[in-house]
This record gives C-alpha cells, structure tokens and sequence, in this order.
C-alpha cells in the first residue's frame, strides 16, 4: 500500500499530461457529482435558507459543539453563516460525503502536498469547491483544473500553459502552485478567510473590500466583495463542516482564532502554570511525535500548547510550554524528535506504517 501511495502522483501526472496534450479546450464531461454538486462549472449564485426541513438544526446536532481541533477549542460556527450552511448541508452534503471514497488517493496526495508548504490541511477543501476535484474542470470565467487557474496565475506560479500543454491540468503540479498562492496570500492578509475570497476573486477586489468596510473582518466587509466570492467562502465552510463535522483554523477570522486562544476554557491552572516551564522553540516540530517522547498525553498537551501545529507550520516558532519534568525529556531528545518530525513531514504515509 505503501509503494502505492508514493507512485500515485507519478502516475496520476503522467495520465494527465496525456489528457493536456489531447487537447486544453475540451470541456469537463457531466458526471454524477457535477450534477449533485454543481461546482466551478457554472457561475455561482446567492444560496437561499433552507426551507425543507422543519427544522435544520436536527440534521446537524453537531454544529454548534465546542470541541477541540488543532489544539483551538471552540470552534463555532459563526452565526452569520449559519443559514448558508445548513442550507449548503442540506442540498450538497450527500453528494460531497460521497467522495469520502473516491476521492481519499486525491486527498492523501493533496495533504502530503500542503505538508510540505506548512499549510493547514484543511485547504484541501478549496479545490473541492474549485472544481469538485476534476481534473478538467473549466470555470465560467475560464479557469481550468483541480485548483481552477487563469493562465496568467498559473503562469506565475510556475505552471507551464501553452496551446498544447497545461499543466493547470496536473493535480500534483496544480497543487504545489496553488500551495505557493495560498502562502502568499496568507502572508498578505493573516486571515484565511480572506484568503479564501482573494483566492476567488483577486486580492484587488478583497483590497477594495477593506477599503469601502473600513474592516479586515469576513463577515464586515463580505457584502462589499463581489457575490460569487462571498458565497464562496461560505461554501468553503459549509465543505469543511461536511467533511470535518466542525469548523477549524481555516474558517475562522483571525481576530476569532484569538478570542478562541484567549478564551479557551481549558487554560492553565495557577498551580499547572508554576509547575511548568517555558521554552521556545524553531523547526518543523510535530505534537505527535513530542507526545511520543515525553510521555505526556495529546490532550494535556494541547492545553499547556493550544494551536501548536498550526502556529508553528505558519510562523516555525512557538514557546512551548510542558509540565518540568517533561520539558526536561523534551529537551534531552529534542534533536531527535526534531528529526523524526521531519520524517513524518516529508512522508507522512511512511511513517504511519511502521
């Protein structure tokens, strides 16, 4: 299984630039998903609350739990786009829990892919609604592949688009350009959100959106940006909360990730905090493989270090902080665990089968 997960990508590369050569202008054929889903093909419009159901709230119980994801608690849904989810549920949710099967290779590769680039996971929802993970997909407005690129922004990205080749067309190749927009786009706003929306529509329009709001808020300034990408930002959501069962890093504002921070229930007690010490670290630690070492239990960990994985895959520091006797362990075998959290870095399928 192994040995089949490191050639799916030389394999999948090499069909799709025979399906490139074949000829770019051919159109995405119809199949089951693109009419349940309805996805990147046609232009998007303002998706109205559900009215099917006597009461949504049923469907999804879990939508308003506080639980903990990438050591942030409370991850609610913001209740902006409560409706715009659960109607967004409700009309796509069968069809997107479909392609839990199909589509793992597609997402296995993709994470391994956002791995690499420190970007959170989560991401690999964005191409499902790019283009319901269709090689061929084309966009009203042109654009083409998994992570529906206009040639321009490919090109940029080092994608080569020409007449008789498109790479927009490779998932692998696609995906590390879209990985490199995603940081660069990340590092402009600070807010994956508005990443989302610049994604869609330019950071121009987000710029301008700013601007006219006089806010850096999603849910301020959404109604100055154009109504594909503010719908698409939702969809996004409503895609990681089918997906997930809840929300994470990705669908909150930045200043909602520090009220999470700040207000998380689970913080440190006076006698824990004393008890603990303070170090600060650099590199591509990993909480698993820290968890491994010291002995110390996942959920101890994410409350003495909320946001560990995510805070240093973005900034690659963090102080972390431990109980005394288990950052003494940490310390004594931090090159080692360092190591070893590169390995599971660079080959994550690897080193789950040992």
């Amino acid at each position: 299984m192994t040995f089949i997960k490191r050639i799916l990508p030389f394999t999948i590369g090499i069909l799709l630039l025979l399906s490139a050569r074949a000829g770019k202008n051919q159109q995405a054929p119809k199949n089951d998903f693109t009419s349940i889903v309805g996805v990147a093909v046609n232009k998007d419009s303002l998706i109205q609350p559900a009215s099917i159901l006597k009461d949504p709230k049923l469907g999804f119980k879990n939508l308003f739990e506080t639980k903990t994801l990438g050591g942030v608690t409370g991850t609610r849904l913001n209740p902006m786009a409560v409706s715009f989810v659960e109607s967004y549920m409700a009309k796509y949710g069968k069809g997107l829990r479909g392609m839990r099967n199909w589509a793992k290779p597609y997402f296995d590769m993709i994470d391994n892919v956002l791995t690499q680039h420190g970007l959170p996971k989560e991401l690999k929802y964005l191409a499902v609604i790019e283009s319901g993970l269709r090689y061929n997909a084309i966009s009203w407005a042109g654009a083409v592949g998994p992570w529906a690129f206009m040639p321009a922004a490919g090109r940029q990205y080092g994608l080569i688009v020409t007449n008789g080749y498109d790479e927009r067309l490779d998932y692998y190749k696609s995906t590390h350009a879209a990985a490199r927009m995603l940081t660069d786009l990340y590092l402009k706003y600070q807010d994956w959100l508005l990443v989302i929306a610049a994604y869609n529509c330019g950071p121009g329009n987000v710029d301008k959106a700013i601007r006219r709001s006089g806010s850096k808020d999603f849910w301020k300034l959404q109604y100055h940006l154009p109504t594909e990408s503010m719908n698409h930002v939702k969809k996004f959501i409503s895609t990681h909360y089918v997906f997930e069962g809840e929300g994470g890093i990705t669908t909150v504002t930045k200043e909602e990730t520090k009220d999470l921070l700040l207000n998380n229930p689970s913080t440190l007690k006076e006698e824990e905090f004393k008890t603990s010490t303070a170090y600060k670290i650099t590199g591509r630690f990993n909480s698993s493989v820290i968890v491994k070492y010291t002995g110390i239990d996942q959920l101890t960990f994410n409350r003495y270090n909320p946001g560990f994985n995510d805070t240093i895959a973005l900034n690659g520091t963090y102080e972390l902080r431990l109980p005394t006797e288990k950052m003494n362990i940490f310390i004594a075998k931090r090159y080692q665990i360092l190591e070893e959290s590169m390995q599971l870095l660079l080959n994550p399928a690897g080193s789950n089968s040992r």
